[in-house]
């Protein structure tokens, strides 16, 4: 039985390398870069590190880069980091041909980004994501084909829009 590596304070860390879907490898095996599990970056900073790894087809990084977000950001941001961090599951669920884990986790994507202020920090595109997130499970409810270019949605509002 293989035993998970363990942090300072004896919490579970999965150490065993990744594949570019986020699926475990065997041990030794070489796999795509993992996000440190203490990463802590500014919010800015956290969505264009997300918005690179969404763009490079990398939605499982990307939601451990939402995901540390989530853990490490205050309170009242939770709803808005946790849309996210369930938003690029989604799509990392997509990516593994899973369309009913998908439908589910951007359901919840979608659920979270509603309890966000419209007028979002960071100038996230909340309504823009819901919207994209919704046609995204109705294609999958539909059967249609989804293309990889089509899993990439833009986090952030260009300023001034």
């Amino acid at each position: 039985m293989v035993r998970r590596t363990r942090d300072e304070a004896g919490r579970p860390r999965n150490a065993r390398p990744r594949d570019a879907l986020g699926r475990p490898l065997p041990p030794g095996s070489d796999g795509v870069p993992r996000i440190p599990d203490d990463l802590d970056l500014p919010p800015s900073d956290s969505l264009a590190y997300a918005q690179d790894l969404l763009n490079r087809g990398l939605a499982f990084n990307a939601h451990e880069v939402l995901e540390a977000a989530w853990k490490n950001g205050p309170e009242d941001e939770r709803s808005l980091w946790q849309g996210l961090a369930q938003l690029a599951v989604g799509i990392t669920h997509v990516q593994r041909g899973n369309p009913t884990g998908a439908s589910a986790l951007l359901q919840r994507s979608s659920h979270n980004l509603r309890e966000v202020d419209s007028a979002a920090a960071y100038s996230v595109d909340v309504g823009g994501l819901i919207g994209w997130a919704e046609e995204l499970i109705g294609d999958l409810g539909a059967s249609v084909d989804i293309p990889p270019s089509r899993l990439r949605p833009v986090l952030t509002r260009e300023p001034g829009r």
